[in-house]
């Protein structure tokens, strides 16, 4: 800007018009639409206000944009540097046409690029939650903190993902401060995202740096889902253990076989950025590779049905391994159901084992001529482990 404020007084005496023509005269170019410019009032007059725009011209401010940005206008007086968007670079009149209302609006976003780009930390209040995460607000304009982007401290862990529970959980945030960081914005469509993870996912990694996979941590047991265990290890850092690896057998919940605060022994068996899997039965010595030898094709075993699928039963042997009763035994899925009693005892041939694959194919043993097929029935190949089942 050109003037300051102190020459911009000395001229108040001045009608706009003259200063116009006298600023068009000196003047190579205007300003266009859309460009963000400073100023100083020259005055205010009934509903209009006057900018000085130095060699650009003469701004102002009035109509729609005058009454939308009248709290602002109230609070100025000559001298007073503003910042304004142009809306029509010379209307009928001469002047350029500004808003202070839109100037604030780009402003802001460009703001919000900025710590973007940045990754800039902000401290918020969560203002309200949603079923889907929090609503903050910063500069006037508000956004949202999907419940994915929380940090371990606040995620809320609720079993089977049942989104009213979740709900309860984020409400309860309601009113804290969060420190969180902008990763997405759309102007056009007033879109803004927050998250509390880039401070915590930086921190994490620097943390895990110590850690290889393959190594075995000693932790507790943070949190139980339907899909597996959140155990705490280390300084402050977390990993999943999935269902599937929690241990040889097949397991319906892992509430079934670990307890919140419980101290377990973890492989680490992936690294991927800040999120860590673990196993707990990569510590356990796998029952299948002796399951050849104790179980052979052709032998009579008593098992107990512990759980239907569309591929048909699983059936518990021992302690470590369950077979599968393929679907093809028994033609369809109700057949099956009526023909077994879940949670009951019955007998089976063994078919196939595959110690491999964890694998061990039976089929049911009907009155005292059973029917023992040569080979395991063709969809066998796809039948699912004991850990895919649970999965």
């Amino acid at each position: 800007m050109e003037k300051n404020g102190a020459n911009v007084v000395s001229e108040r005496g001045k009608h706009p018009m003259d200063l116009l023509l006298k600023q068009k005269s000196e003047a190579g170019h205007l300003p266009k639409p859309g460009d963000i410019m400073e100023g100083a009032v020259i005055e205010k007059r009934g509903s209009r206000l006057f900018v000085d725009l130095g060699n650009r011209g003469t701004g102002i401010v009035y109509g729609r944009e005058y009454y939308v940005a009248a709290d602002v206008i109230k609070r100025l007086g000559p001298g007073d540097c503003i910042t304004a968007k142009v809306v029509e670079s010379d209307n009928d009149e001469g002047y350029v046409e500004l808003s202070l209302k839109e100037a604030g609006r780009e402003k802001n976003w460009k703001e919000f690029e900025r710590l973007m780009a940045s990754g800039g930390l902000l401290k918020l209040k969560i203002r309200e939650a949603n079923r889907g995460g929090l609503i903050l607000e910063h500069l006037g304009v508000s956004g949202f903190l999907p419940a994915s982007q929380l940090s371990q401290e606040h995620y809320p862990r609720v079993d089977g993902g049942d989104k009213e529970k979740i709900y309860e959980e984020l409400k309860k945030l309601v009113g804290q401060e969060l420190e969180v960081s902008v990763i997405d914005i759309d102007a056009d469509d007033e879109k803004l995202i927050f998250s509390e993870k880039s401070k915590e996912t930086e921190l994490v990694k620097t943390k895990l740096a110590t850690y290889h996979v393959g190594d075995t941590v000693k932790g507790e047991v943070a949190g139980l889902v339907s899909f597996g265990a959140f155990i705490k290890f280390g300084d402050g850092l977390e990993g999943l253990v999935h269902i599937s690896e929690i241990d040889w057998q097949l397991i319906s919940h892992p509430a079934d076989v670990l307890k919140l605060g419980q101290k377990v022994p973890a492989k680490i068996i992936g690294i991927e950025g800040d999120k860590v899997s673990l196993s707990l039965k990569a510590l356990k010595a796998d029952p299948w590779a002796k399951a050849e030898e104790k179980y052979k094709k052709g032998d009579i075993v008593t098992g107990t049905v512990v759980k239907f699928n569309p591929f048909g039963a699983f059936v518990k042997l021992d302690e470590d391994i369950q077979g599968l009763a393929h679907i093809s035994e028994f033609g369809t899925e109700v057949k099956m159901k009526e023909t077994l009693t879940l949670g009951g005892p019955h007998e089976f041939r063994v078919l196939s084992v595959d110690p491999k694959e964890h694998r061990l194919a039976l089929g049911l043993v009907r009155g005292e001529a059973p029917v023992m097929p040569e080979e395991p029935a063709p969809a066998e190949a796809a039948e699912p482990t004991a850990g895919e089942a649970s999965a």
